[in-house]
Formats: C-alpha cells, sequence, structure tokens
C-alpha cells in the first residue's frame, strides 16, 4: 500500500488528472452504464471539496487576521481593481464578438428553468449587500461566502486581543483544515474521473449540435479572455512574461474548476495553488474566497452574448450606446451572480429588459443556457476560477514588479 501510495505521489496530480479524463471519456462512450455508476466519485469528490470549502475560508481568514502583524502588508486593493477591470473587459469582449458573429437562436420551451430570476439590478445587489450580515453559522453551512468572510474578519479581529496560546490554537487549526484540503485534492484524478465519465454517459455532445454557434462564439470570447487580455493586465501589472503564470493557473485550476463546474467547491483547490506558488497568506485567504464571489468575468460573457443573441434574433438594433449600457450591467450583476440560485444564466432577463426583450422570450433564452450549460458553465467556472488565483500572483511582491 506504501509503495501504490509513493508511486502515486511521484506520477503527480496533472498527469493523473489528465489520465482521468483520458480513462472517463472512453468509459463513458464504451460503456454508458458503467460511466453512469463512476459518477459517484465525482459527486463525493464535489461534494467532499464543498463541504470543506467554508470552513477553511472561515478559519484560513480568521487565523490570517488574528496573527497579521501591523507592520506587514496585504495587497487586497490591486486584486480587487483588476477583478472588476477583467470583468469589464470580458461583458466588452463578448459584445465586439456579438457584433461580429451576430447569432440567431431557435427558442426552446422553458419549462426546465425552475428559479425565479431578478427582477432588476437593485434586488441583485440587494441580495449581495444582505448576504454580508448573515447568521454566521447559516452564512458556513450555505457557502455564503459574503457572509464568511465579513464575520472571519470581524471574529480575526477580536481575536488579535486574545492570548498567545489563543491565537496559535487558531492557527495550528487552520494547519490542520489545509491539510485536510490537501488530502482531498489529492484524490483528484479519481473524482474528474467519475465526473467525465456521467457527462459523457449521461449527456453526450450530440446534443449540443444545434448550438455549435452560440457555443463557439461563448467560448471563443472565454479563450481570448483567458490568453489574451488576462496575459496583457498581467503583464501591465508585472512586467514580466506572463504566460508561465497563466498557464499554470490554467493547468492547475482551470482543469479542476471545469470539471467540477463550481467556484465554491474550487477554493480548496485555489488556495492549495495560491501556498504553492508562495504567495502571500494574508492576501490569498480574502481574494481568492472573495473573487469566487466577484470576479466573473466568464458569467459576463454569458449575459452578453446570450443576450445580445435574443436581440438579434428579435430584430432588435442595438447602438454603441445601450451595448456600453449593457457591458455596464453585466458587469455589476456579474459581481452578484453567484448570490442568485441559477448564477450568471438567471440575470440574463434582467440584462434583456435593457432591450424591451420581453421576460417569456428572455426565460426561453435561460432554458437554452441550461442545455449547452455542460460546456458554458464549465469553461465560464474554468475562467473565473483561475483568473482568481492570477490577479491573487499578479499583485503579490513575488511577481508584481
Amino acid at each position: 500500500m506504501y509503495s501504490l501510495v509513493a508511486m502515486y505521489k511521484r506520477i503527480g496530480l496533472v498527469p493523473l488528472i489528465i489520465i482521468g479524463l483520458i480513462v472517463g471519456t472512453l468509459v463513458g462512450w464504451l460503456a454508458p452504464n458503467v460511466g453512469i455508476a463512476l459518477g459517484l466519485l465525482g459527486t463525493l469528490f464535489v461534494g467532499a471539496l464543498k463541504a470543506v470549502a467554508p470552513v477553511l475560508v472561515f478559519i484560513l481568514v480568521m487565523a490570517a487576521i488574528c496573527q497579521h502583524r501591523s507592520d506587514g502588508e496585504v495587497y487586497v486593493k490591486p486584486v480587487l481593481i483588476m477583478y472588476i477591470f477583467g470583468t469589464f473587459l470580458a461583458a466588452l469582449t463578448a459584445v465586439g464578438a456579438s457584433f461580429l458573429f451576430p447569432t440567431s437562436l431557435v427558442l426552446v420551451s422553458a419549462d426546465a428553468v425552475t428559479q425565479i430570476p431578478p427582477a432588476d439590478l437593485k434586488e441583485v445587489l440587494g441580495n449581495l449587500l444582505l448576504s454580508l450580515v448573515a447568521n454566521p453559522v447559516n452564512a458556513v453551512a450555505n457557502a455564503n461566502y459574503i457572509g464568511i468572510l465579513a464575520w472571519a474578519i470581524i471574529i480575526g479581529f477580536a481575536l488579535r486581543k486574545a492570548s498567545a496560546t489563543t491565537r496559535a490554537a487558531v492557527v495550528d487549526f487552520s494547519e490542520a483544515i489545509s491539510q485536510v484540503v490537501k488530502w482531498v485534492i489529492a484524490l483528484a484524478p479519481f473524482g474528474i474521473l467519475g465526473l467525465v465519465a456521467n457527462t459523457v454517459a449521461e449527456t453526450g455532445f450530440a446534443a449540443l449540435a444545434g448550438y455549435a454557434r452560440i457555443l463557439m462564439v461563448l467560448i471563443g470570447c472565454m479563450v481570448f479572455i483567458a490568453l489574451i487580455a488576462n496575459p496583457i493586465i498581467v503583464f501591465i501589472k508585472t512586467g514580466k512574461n506572463p504566460y508561465p503564470l497563466v498557464f499554470t493557473c490554467l493547468r492547475e485550476s482551470g482543469i479542476t474548476a471545469f470539471f467540477t463546474r463550481s467556484s465554491a467547491a474550487n477554493i480548496p483547490v485555489n488556495m492549495n495553488l495560491a501556498n504553492k506558488l508562495g504567495l502571500n497568506k494574508d492576501t490569498y485567504s480574502v481574494t481568492i474566497p472573495l473573487g469566487a464571489t466577484i470576479n466573473m468575468a466568464g458569467a459576463a460573457i454569458t449575459i452578453n452574448v446570450l443576450t445580445l443573441a435574443a436581440a438579434h434574433t428579435l430584430g432588435i438594433e442595438v447602438s454603441f450606446a445601450s451595448a456600453l449600457l449593457l457591458s455596464l450591467v453585466a458587469t455589476i450583476s456579474a459581481c452578484g451572480a453567484s448570490g442568485v440560485a441559477g448564477g450568471s444564466l438567471l440575470l440574463i432577463p434582467l440584462a434583456a429588459s435593457l432591450f424591451s426583450i420581453p421576460n417569456d422570450i428572455a426565460i426561453q433564452v435561460v432554458a437554452i443556457g441550461f442545455i449547452i450549460g455542460v460546456i458554458q458553465d464549465s469553461a465560464e467556472t474554468a475562467l473565473n476560477s483561475s483568473t482568481d488565483v492570477l490577479f491573487t500572483a499578479a499583485a503579490d511582491p513575488k511577481y508584481a514588479r
């Protein structure tokens, strides 16, 4: 057993994940029943990540705050600026791509959309702000990261007056939770194998053929942001070749996020990667969970591309001014996407209202989003989550100018 574990560690996590991808695809394609059964591995893996993430964030932030020295520095502000600017740039990219490649949609039944979209931007932002004052126990139980961060920071400051023994115990507990995270992440190849096998067995990709054009526009925008726009932002911030860092984040964060399709589940993966990169713990313990809430370039792309596709389908002319307004609304809305059940797709009716698109049509567009979600949501999460680490690293003295 020890020799098997040693061999497993020697191979490395990324090669094992790639092996899991290949094996999962083959099993799901050649033996669908086995693929569906292996889906349990994926469910357990994602469940374990989601379960440990809120506790990890709460304890890690609290420990970082209570141990933080007054002469130490954190680099949260530049990361926040990059988050907001990156999301707005993604929204503009989606507008440009939609103008270059106008797409018409074949509207479908909206019966599968059971969630109620937010009525307006005020409701989205209101939900986000109310999350700040949520009961701390409920915040941890419901993975409300805005609430978790708020309470962890408050309690962390309160603990700075505690005895050295108490503060040391908090730090020891954070180290223990971090070790649990490492154990869970070590099982990622099995989880990815199960997720891929189940997806291929149940969904396949034939059903997506009719949506190839809209998917190409969506994925094209996300690839542009990941490989062109984000590296430019990082280069401006650091003055260094951004691609080694970009590819590291995509490989070690993006791949896992693509298959878990959950920014919250990927927080432990990102924390582990930030630690591996040697980033400032006081910074990444705040910026990474915050990024999972407000750094939503992929969501801004989804909102704009599908909204403008609906406008094109209905023959609505979109002016430059209205497209710019849409980008601003999408940027602000995307920051609140995680606070709304259904994420970015349920914000489409809000964006569509800017062009007087009827709500019943907008809901049909949301339904299309759910159909293509196996690709769209995966790519969106991979972009969002990998960018959390990328921008956090770019603001760190290790990489910054």
